[in-house]
């Protein structure tokens, strides 16, 4: 059986064709009208002339989000292992 999905999705006025697995469609469905709220947005609160100014900031905007959340984790991370530390530090101390 072919795990592979036709389907189109629509950015920005534009349809875009894809082939892809059936895990990655609803994700990439919900990416699209995202994009496509965000255009609005900027076209809305910005004056913005051209498309391509409008999809380089939702690119930059979903990037940052991406990178924010990476930087998110890793402070999460170094302060999970500060509280091991001295979960481990206090434990010596008792023994």
């Amino acid at each position: 059986m072919d795990d592979k999905l036709k389907i189109k999705i629509s950015i920005a006025d534009r349809v875009y064709p894809l082939t892809v697995s059936y895990d990655q469609e609803e994700a990439l469905r919900i990416a699209s009208k995202k994009i496509d709220v965000m255009i609005k947005e900027f076209e809305q609160n910005y004056a913005v002339r051209d498309k391509q100014d409008v999809l380089a900031m939702c690119a930059l905007q979903f990037a940052s989000q991406v990178e924010q959340g990476k930087l998110d984790q890793s402070f999460e991370l170094l302060n999970a292992i500060n509280q091991l530390k001295e979960m481990d530090q206090n434990l010596e101390s008792m023994l």
